[in-house]
């Protein structure tokens, strides 16, 4: 098998650090290269000098240098840094894992025409886990169609920047599109003051911020005399980056085309 080349974004970052990690202990792959955003203090230094061990690679902030020779970038930065990477990438034929949430309508959409030039998977939730709670959900979500109202509630450290999570909103489209509402009708994403009766087709969110909390997210299916909890909490960020690696080993061989986790894991059907 062909050895993965696979760079890093937000390379001196906490998730940049699992992932160099990860790259470096699975067999078959390879560390190129590693970007941070211009000014970051580690820029110049050696990507995995935290492990106590050097990789011979040094984080830049410039695409040409980080991105010579990968294969695949995987990115959980912030959306306006992914846009860049993305618009280089797209151009010079490098794969992409998006981790990154937040996008907006256009930063989708932008996504969505890059992958016609190169091969990308895009998730809000890298974790086999969580995508495999995706699947429950949707299975949950058709027994519980009638008479049951639905609540989901995450909890992330205070230093997230977008609520809810891209993982309580994924949850919220696959159980909307199960029982064949359209999200963006049916979500109800602040409650305050007196907000009458609970509308029966309202998916519900709530958020918490707090402390370190690394990501916890539960869906409430609650009727008279009983309730359903569908729960998945992180106490690490490890199965984040050994899911973005299952990744960047399924587009080894693909071209072109905008593909999920649900792909990647075989959830689709």
């Amino acid at each position: 098998m062909k050895q993965l080349n696979i760079a890093i974004a937000g390379a001196s970052g906490r998730m940049g650090h699992m992932l160099i990690e990860a790259v470096q202990k699975l067999p078959g792959a390879r560390l190129s290269g590693a970007l941070d955003r211009e000014g970051a203090p580690a820029l110049g230094s050696d990507a995995a000098a935290f492990t106590g061990q050097l990789s011979g690679v040094a984080i830049t902030s410039d695409f040409a240098t980080g991105l010579a020779g990968a294969d695949v970038l995987i990115d959980f930065t912030r959306p306006e840094g992914t846009l860049a990477h993305l618009a280089y990438c797209a151009g010079h034929g490098v794969k992409m894992v998006i981790g990154t949430t937040g996008f907006d309508e256009a930063g989708k959409a932008a996504i969505a025409a890059a992958a016609e030039q190169t091969a990308i998977v895009f998730a809000p939730n890298m974790s086999v886990g969580v995508n495999v709670t995706l699947k429950l959900l949707e299975f949950a979500a058709k027994q519980f169609d009638i008479g049951y109202d639905i609540e989901i509630i995450e909890a992330h450290h205070r230093h997230k920047v977008d609520a809810p999570s891209g993982t309580a909103l994924k949850m919220g489209e696959v159980i909307a599109g199960a029982l064949g509402r359209d999200l963006k009708e049916c979500g109800v994403f602040a409650r305050e003051g007196v907000t009458g009766p609970r509308d029966p087709s309202s998916i519900g969110f709530a958020t918490v911020r707090g402390g370190d909390i690394i990501g916890d997210h539960t869906v409430m299916f609650a009727t008279e005399g009983e309730r359903i909890e569908i729960s998945h909490k992180s106490s690490s960020r490890q199965h984040y980056a050994n899911g973005s690696l299952r990744a960047a080993q399924f587009l080894a061989d693909k071209k072109t085309g905008l593909y999920d986790m649900y792909d990647v894991l075989g959830l689709n059907g």
